[in-house]
């Protein structure tokens, strides 16, 4: 029998990855109109995925304990930056905004990696990576269309821009991530750290911790609350970094990366027919220069082999 090419599973993959993190809005949604916060959501989400995630982790590890005391710093960093305060800012954004709207404006953190490598490291951006920036802020003008009717609430919008900075620190942590770290050790450690810093700050008081355990309101329906916790656990989570992982691993962290762009597409796809939530055309349009903004962004970033960078497995393309 014939075997599919290894590309197009690869390819398969890193699709059902961006379709499975684009669901995280939906499922979030019902809790938060439920009352739940959005701290104690990514509490919920992360900190289970982490638990579901241990075992594999645990498995990467053998005989690599040195790699891992080496990078606990980062782990715990990118604990902090990519997962907590990512998460948090774009559950609470989908509290004020569409679904959709809010993960256009955390996809503009792949364009603020840009600012950050000139004014940091004096990496003055190509043509390319130029027009793609211009591209993704004219995009961002349309999405935040504040002439027209479907004006966005400006409190969303800063959570949905905090969102974009935790998203862009993920790129920058994972540029830089030690190359024999196994991809899920970080994803599952940089996981359980933000859970527990989350629950640590909760339980002081510093931040607020709520949650309902009755009957929610999802895709139409009365139901309990464990369906939306283990879609966001399993489905968003869960099955949609190992997905990731896979597709990386094929297809390498660049090609992987760009398919990841198709999660804002289905992400106001899901919401549409789940929520029955749509952004307006001038607000689509937008959100379709921000996504062509990125992928010139990334297709300008110089291609090196992993033989070059010493790289031996692919970074997770994107966090959530």
């Amino acid at each position: 029998m014939r075997q599919p090419p290894v590309g197009g599973a690869g390819l398969a993959l890193a699709v059902f990855s961006a379709l499975t993190f684009a669901t995280s809005g939906t499922f979030a949604r019902s809790l938060i109109n439920a009352g739940w916060s959005a701290e104690a959501l990514v509490i919920a989400r992360v900190g289970l995925a982490a638990l579901v995630l241990a075992l594999p982790a645990v498995l990467a590890l053998r005989g690599r304990l040195p790699v891992l005391r080496r990078n606990l710093a980062s782990i715990g960093v990118f604990g902090l930056l990519a997962v907590a305060l990512a998460q948090v800012c774009f559950f609470n954004a989908v509290r004020y905004l569409p679904v959709g709207v809010a993960l256009m404006l955390e996809y503009l953190g792949i364009v603020a990696v840009v600012g950050w490598m000139w004014l940091a490291h004096g990496q003055r951006p190509r043509r390319l990576t130029v027009a793609g920036s211009a591209a993704a802020l004219a995009g961002l003008a349309l999405v935040l269309d504040l002439t027209g009717a479907g004006r966005l609430d400006p409190v969303g919008v800063l959570w949905g821009l905090g969102a974009a900075i935790g998203l862009a620190g993920y790129f920058v942590l994972a540029g830089r991530v030690d190359a024999n770290l196994p991809s899920v050790v970080m994803a599952s450690g940089g996981m359980a750290v933000g859970a527990a810093v989350l629950l640590l700050l909760g339980l002081v008081g510093a931040l607020p911790l709520r949650a309902s355990f009755g009957d929610v309101d999802f895709a139409g329906q009365r139901t309990s609350w464990l369906v939306p916790v283990a879609g966001l656990v399993l489905v968003a989570a869960v099955i949609a970094y190992l997905a990731g992982i896979a597709a990386a691993r094929i297809l390498g962290a660049r090609l992987a990366s760009f398919v990841g762009l198709t999660e804002v597409m289905f992400a106001v796809l899901i919401a549409w027919l789940v929520l029955d939530e749509l952004p307006t055309l001038v607000q689509l349009l937008g959100g379709a220069l921000i996504v062509a903004g990125v992928a010139l962004v990334r297709l300008d970033e110089p291609r090196e082999t992993p033989a070059a960078t010493g790289e031996q497995e692919p970074a997770l393309a994107a966090d959530r």
